[in-house]
């Protein structure tokens, strides 16, 4: 589900998912620190932590969920059909054989088993995993802590991009967002590209904090001279 597309006046808002959130303070709090990390931000409403929305998982269900119904509706109805004084089905018959004459460690054995192994384990995950990876969770009102709400990561992208692309002398930047970094990389055209860098940092610390992440990612800033 989507809602609000972002705060206005932007060239490209993100997509949110399942609810919004009213936007973070603007002002900067006094110490923070200039390369990006914020170790605090995710309990900082109220000491309320958000948590990224877990995946409904609904093509690993349906394949384990097909996979189960074919097998037992299969050997039900050998099962039946045994039991009407037919003989049992060829494939059935064949599989009891090959399960009752090879050994342990044959490699046909040792393959399924492999195989079964590494489903099992894949299964597990999923169960005990949230998924959702390229989303990334907002932080909670304080007036309401139940209140989920998450961010596309590259409508963050887009939203860190404008803004680095209003600090003079940039020229072409690129923002890629990850869980825990966000890496910029901007061309200069004039100036000092000390200057750009601490400008740029300055201004994606800002954007990225008026974006309300639960833990906001650390930024690495990288800029080179364009050549022309």
């Amino acid at each position: 589900m989507t809602s609000d597309p972002g705060p206005p006046g932007r060239g490209s808002a993100p997509s949110a998912h399942r609810a919004t959130v009213p936007p973070a303070k603007e002002h900067e709090p006094p110490g923070r620190d200039m390369s990006g990390s914020d170790p605090g931000a995710g309990e900082r409403d109220g000491g309320h932590r958000s948590h990224r929305p877990w995946s409904s998982r609904r093509v690993p269900a349906a394949l384990v969920a097909a996979v189960i119904l074919v097998a037992g509706f299969a050997t039900l109805v050998d099962v039946i059909a045994v039991r009407a004084g037919r003989p049992a089905a060829a494939w059935r018959r064949r599989l009891a054989d090959e399960l009752a004459t090879r050994s342990v460690d044959d490699v046909w054995m040792l393959t399924g088993a492999a195989v079964a192994a590494a489903v099992g384990v894949w299964l597990i995950v999923l169960a005990l995993t949230p998924g959702q990876r390229h989303w990334l969770p907002l932080r909670s009102p304080a007036d309401c802590p139940r209140l989920r709400a998450s961010l596309d990561r590259d409508g963050a992208a887009r939203l860190l991009r404008d803004a680095a692309m209003r600090v003079p002398g940039v020229g072409a930047a690129h923002v890629r967002v990850r869980r825990h970094r966000v890496r910029a990389r901007a061309d200069v055209r004039f100036r000092d590209p000390r200057e750009v860098k601490d400008d740029l940092t300055a201004v994606l610390v800002e954007e990225r904090d008026r974006l309300a992440l639960a833990r906001p990612p650390r930024l690495v800033v990288r800029v080179r001279r364009r050549a022309d």
